[in-house]
């Protein structure tokens, strides 16, 4: 059973539009990069010009949190689930009154 990769619907436009994309088991970074090699449009949106992950792209696997994993040498086996979410930012000044 191969990994089953989530993906936002911001980088779907790389993969033909699907939600979730098939890729081989073994550490993340094997995952991502083979993924990147598939759909090109994808390497930029993973990874940094020194081939780390972007700080504002959030992995898990099978919920649990790369960052707190292995990060990319996280292994990845057969049947998991990986979920690509970009980093949520914002705020604004506060409410007045707050």
């Amino acid at each position: 059973m191969p990994v089953q990769v989530k993906l936002p619907a911001m980088l779907r436009p790389h993969v033909g539009g699907a939600k979730v994309v098939e890729a081989s088991a073994g550490p993340l970074g094997d995952v991502l990069e083979g993924l990147a090699e598939r759909y090109p449009g994808l390497k930029g949106q993973f990874f940094s010009e020194e081939g780390s992950l972007h700080r504002f792209v959030n992995v898990y696997i099978n919920d649990e949190d790369v960052r707190y994993l292995e990060n990319l040498d996280t292994k990845v086996a057969e049947g998991d689930v990986v979920a690509v979410l970009p980093a949520v930012a914002g705020g604004g000044p506060a409410w007045p009154g707050q």
